[in-house]
């Protein structure tokens, strides 16, 4: 099947949901006036859910049609202020025999893509758009970074991105469509069966666009550069993940930021212990899905494996040579990441300080305080002590001091007063001077005692809670360390 008959029958499709549509409600309106002209009772109900599931279809397709296009991500770049990269992208457009783009954007992701905004279902072009990601610049060589702007602009040349909108248009209303119809079990059920249809045949579509793509960039760059390309965006897509989701994450925790974002990606990805773990991370299986927008690396791997190698002159310079000066550059795409309130409510800071003050607000800074009011709540003492949650521990009354954790918020479980336990005592180290939570770019953040010894008081709490006469040794360890009896968190 070509990609032609696949696109023309994925538009067919798109067609046919409007169709579906219209049927809906033209039923609905067949039975409302047999309704009006003659009541029956026997007409009543099905009149009633038609019209119903009628109304739910048209306002989710009316809610699609109406919804305005967001901001564009990142930093809008002119040829005056980035002139080498314009210089070639232009040239590499002329190579796919296509036009340049109108506009290119610096965004702060692991991915290059394009778009195109058209008219009349994508028979004509306004706008042209092409994104790439600063990572990529710092990662690639500049042949590598050739051949995935010559895949980019690829989809230029091919007209895949002169289907690609309103092919986003009709996922987006079908998905739309399915959720408003949540109280119509039976036609929900219908337009889930072909939302998944046209799903899969678009997303089938998508894929080979991608491999064909991926020829005009073999074509400019040869067999190497593009697959070392395809490698590093995907070990490099693995270690963003791991950077977002473990770094990025303590963003605003503490009312801090990080002042360099992509300085600390540089970190992660140049640290030795990390970089065996983002390898492993990227050589793990691929599970494919017919819903996949690219094919997998291998497939891609091999298909770039059969086409002819082309003659060019490798430029095994960082791609980073394409920009005027890449610090500012990464100084510039960083500030559109943050919102214009995160940029005047979080101060900038440096990594260890987000790392020391994030991670105590978000693991220890509610533990410390909710033991404190559950101990108060049990013992009813006047003051929320920390002392008091000891206490209630030790006479016995660990139910009570569970209870009143989870009507705080804390899941149920079995180690649950352990958990709690520990990161307040954590917490209290913290407050207290004694330890801190320590930068690692090789693994999680580590909590130090000041004289470098790692604290690791998990088992400890756990011991404590299993066998309440482990109280008073707790009060004399923090006494030791000048922690009073009548210590109350802030």
């Amino acid at each position: 099947m070509t990609t032609a008959f696949r696109a023309a029958l994925a538009f067919s499709l798109l067609a046919g949901f409007y169709v579906l549509a219209g049927l809906v409600v033209a039923a609905a309106l067949f039975f409302d006036v047999l309704l009006i002209i003659e009541f029956r009772v026997g007409v009543l109900k099905p009149a009633i859910v038609l019209t119903l599931a009628a109304a739910a279809l048209v306002q989710a397709i009316w809610m699609v049609s109406r919804r305005k296009p967001g901001e564009q991500p990142g930093l809008a770049v002119t040829r005056e202020q980035e002139p080498v990269l314009w210089r070639t992208v232009e040239e590499l457009a002329q190579r796919v025999r296509t036009s340049p783009p109108d506009e290119i954007r610096l965004v702060a992701e692991v991915n290059a893509a394009v778009s195109e905004d058209t008219q009349l279902l994508g028979l004509r072009a306004t706008r042209r758009r092409m994104y790439i990601g600063l990572p990529l610049l710092q990662t690639l060589t500049v042949d590598e970074m050739r051949a995935v702007l010559g895949h980019e602009l690829g989809h230029y040349s091919g007209a895949h991105t002169r289907l690609g909108a309103p092919v986003y248009r009709g996922r987006v209303a079908l998905l739309a469509t399915v959720q408003g119809l949540a109280r119509h079990r039976f036609l929900q059920r219908v337009f889930a069966g072909y939302a998944k249809l046209y799903l899969r045949l678009s997303q089938a579509v998508s894929r080979r666009q991608e491999l064909e793509a991926d020829e005009f960039a073999v074509a400019i760059a040869g067999r190497l550069a593009m697959g070392e390309a395809l490698r590093k965006i995907h070990g490099t897509a693995a270690a963003w993940e791991v950077f977002m989701a473990d770094y990025m994450s303590l963003s605003g925790a503490a009312g801090g930021r990080p002042a360099t974002v992509f300085g600390g990606f540089h970190a992660l990805i140049s640290d030795p212990a990390r970089q065996a773990e983002l390898a492993a991370l990227a050589e793990r299986p691929e599970e494919a899905s017919p819903y996949d927008s690219h094919p997998g690396l291998r497939e891609r791997l091999a298909a770039i494996a059969l086409l002819p190698e082309p003659e060019h002159v490798p430029d095994p310079r960082p791609a980073t040579t394409l920009l005027v000066d890449s610090a500012i550059a990464a100084q510039a795409v960083e500030q559109s990441i943050w919102t214009p309130e995160a940029m005047t409510t979080l101060r900038p800071v440096s990594w260890e300080e987000l790392v020391e003050q994030g991670v105590y607000s978000s693991l220890n800074a509610d533990a410390l305080r909710d033991l404190a009011v559950a101990g108060q709540r049990v013992m009813a003492s006047p003051e929320p002590y920390l002392d008091a949650a000891f206490e209630a521990l030790q006479r016995g009354q660990r139910q009570a001091l569970e209870a009143h954790l989870h009507g705080l918020g804390w899941n149920p479980g079995e180690g649950m007063l352990a958990v709690v336990l520990a990161r307040a005592l954590e917490a209290t180290l913290i407050r207290h001077g004694e330890a801190r939570w320590t930068l690692s770019w090789s693994g999680p953040a580590r909590l130090l005692f000041t004289d470098g010894e790692e604290v690791m008081v998990a088992e400890y709490a756990a011991r404590v809670v299993a066998d309440p006469s482990g109280v008073p040794g707790l009060r004399d360890w923090l006494a030791d360390l000048g922690i009073s009896r009548d210590y109350v968190p802030a």
